[in-house]
């Protein structure tokens, strides 16, 4: 029995043609950025700058949360960072650190509750326990830094070439099962793409869910082939395990990739080269990495690779199981202008199939019958453990995105 890939719109095709550019190899090795670094003096302010350009965000006023041993921002009160010098504490000292506790009860926000200072974390990742030494550079910065400052910094700094594609990533945040011959299709269209046209991949770099069915894909790779894929994991500081390793300006640092299974935190993916922590001051939360992703990806797509044609960097969206977060992301990408092209992994489960359902029975013009829209109102419904009225909400979004439904394509794996 065979099975064959197939991508509806050949965008894995149309990219390798349009896009392929004749360059050296398309990544410089790790572990040669970081020697060029250290003997090249022009190189040594880039240090300087690093630390003059990004921020790191901490909370500095503890918010009383529905949990009496933590702030709002996600910090236990007794590990909370100190407060400013000059800011009236309401509270014991805690060691030598002092905390401010507010008895009311207000929200706790980033701009009001967090301080910015200098990042104090950036270097090379050495992932232990993995069989084989791998390496990636990382940085934490604060969630609200502009685009072209990192952009630079992965050019400049960490040696990247531009990109001719630019595939980001995006899925279920819990760990979930793929068929075997799926997984397959999917690891090996993935890596491909990434290959024959020089592309970077995006993903959200812990190593859960959709994330750890990418580092599969890149560990296969690396296992059988010289050539390095760039994949960049895009993480929340605050929810990254055995951060605290991490800290340290220019350094080099071991980092175990064992997970604690009673801890909410996830460990990053060892199979990336490069991570930008977004740091917005929470500690457990998603959400400092998920405005600055993307508008990341939308100045890379910016950029021009063919300044005679004017073509800037194409980006694709490609899409693996996911909650209603993930349907909004899909009408997120079909509203850019220009439209963001989506590629949809069918028969990964929920917001995948729910959006490949709707895209099969559509009419060319996004409507659906009366018998297709009650059953995807049903599926909404026992896939995400909805009522009627949440599912309507998510039903309408799948129309929306139904009206580009041009721009929207699936990954099949069928058996012939």
């Amino acid at each position: 029995m065979s099975f064959y890939f197939i991508c509806l719109g050949s965008w894995v095709g149309a990219t390798r043609a349009v896009w392929r550019v004749h360059s050296k190899s398309n990544q410089v090795l790790v572990s040669f950025c970081v020697h060029l670094f250290h003997s090249r003096p022009e190189w040594r302010g880039q240090k300087a700058w690093i630390e003059r350009t990004f921020q790191k965000r901490e909370c500095i006023q503890i918010i009383p949360s529905k949990e009496p041993t933590r702030c709002s921002c996600g910090h236990l009160v007794n590990q909370h960072v100190a407060i400013p010098s000059g800011t009236t504490s309401k509270a014991p000292e805690e060691g030598n650190q002092k905390v401010q506790v507010d008895v009311p009860r207000e929200r706790w926000s980033v701009v009001k509750h967090t301080q910015a200072s200098p990042t104090d974390s950036y270097g090379i990742i050495e992932f232990q326990g993995g069989g084989h030494a791998n390496k990636a550079m990382y940085i934490r910065v604060s969630h609200d830094c502009k685009p072209d400052n990192l952009l630079h910094l992965m050019v400049k700094d960490w040696q990247l070439e531009l990109p001719t594609l630019l595939i980001s990533v995006h899925g279920g945040l819990q760990n979930f099962d793929l068929q075997p011959k799926l997984k397959q299709v999917f690891g090996k269209g993935l890596i491909k793409s990434a290959v024959t046209t020089g592309a970077w991949i995006f993903t959200g770099g812990a190593s859960t869910g959709v994330i750890r069915h990418v580092g599969d894909a890149l560990k296969d790779h690396s296992s059988k082939s010289r050539g390095k894929v760039c994949a960049i994991g895009i993480a929340p500081w605050g929810i990254v395990e055995n951060k605290e390793d991490l800290i340290g300006r220019d350094v080099t640092r071991p980092y175990q990739t064992m997970s604690n299974p009673l801890s909410k935190l996830s460990v990053l993916n060892s199979s990336h080269s490069h991570f930008i922590l977004a740091d917005n001051g929470t500690c457990g939360k998603y959400g400092a990495e998920v405005r600055l992703r993307r508008q990341l990806e939308k100045h890379i797509s910016l950029q021009k690779i063919n300044t005679r044609l004017g073509q800037g960097v194409p980006l694709v969206c490609l899409i693996l199981e996911g909650g209603p977060n993930v349907i909004s992301i899909v009408l997120e990408s079909l509203r850019e202008e220009p439209p963001v092209p989506v590629v949809v992994c069918d028969g990964s489960g929920r917001a995948s199939d729910i959006i490949s359902f709707a895209h099969k029975y559509a009419e060319e013009d996004g409507v659906v019958s009366d018998s297709v829209r009650d059953q995807l109102l049903v599926t909404i419904q026992k896939t995400f453990n909805y009522n009627r009225s949440q599912a309507q909400q998510i039903f309408l979004m799948v129309m929306e995105c139904m009206k580009k439904r041009e721009l929207v394509s699936m990954i099949l794996a069928i058996k012939k």
